[in-house]
């Protein structure tokens, strides 16, 4: 049996503000955003209300919510482990994070060489790359 390493990961302070949204609008799903209006940040939506593309990777979860993002995005932070943190500020304008007076914030680090090798596969749903 693989001591898998996670994709991505959430802090508590992340956990906390995912079943805060979840008691308003239910299940949640998450899409890192690739830049533009809301910079680079995890977009929270309600679950099945994002459109995901063809090749959108299915890089894990985060309090039972899946998160993922666009095969460009994943060929940027295929090296790193993504940490998933709330921290006061406004949220996306499309994020359900907006309006709570805290905001999903992506942070990362790179995986050790060992880390590397241990990787959780992707989700079963994501595109072959």
């Amino acid at each position: 049996m693989t001591d898998y390493v996670d994709r991505v990961v959430a802090t508590p302070a992340a956990l906390e503000l995912i079943v805060q949204i979840e008691k308003r609008h239910g299940k949640v799903m998450f899409h890192q955003s690739g830049g533009c209006c809301d910079g680079s940040s995890p977009m929270c939506y309600p679950d099945g209300d994002f459109i995901l593309g063809d090749r959108d990777v299915r890089m894990g979860e985060i309090g039972g919510a899946p998160f993922y993002m666009s095969p460009s995005q994943f060929q940027y932070w295929q090296h790193t482990q993504l940490i998933i943190d709330a921290i006061p500020g406004r949220g996306g304008m499309f994020s359900l994070d907006n309006g709570t007076e805290r905001r999903f914030l992506t942070r990362s680090r790179l995986f050790t060489d060992d880390e590397n090798e241990r990787k959780k596969p992707l989700g079963a749903d994501s595109p072959p790359l």
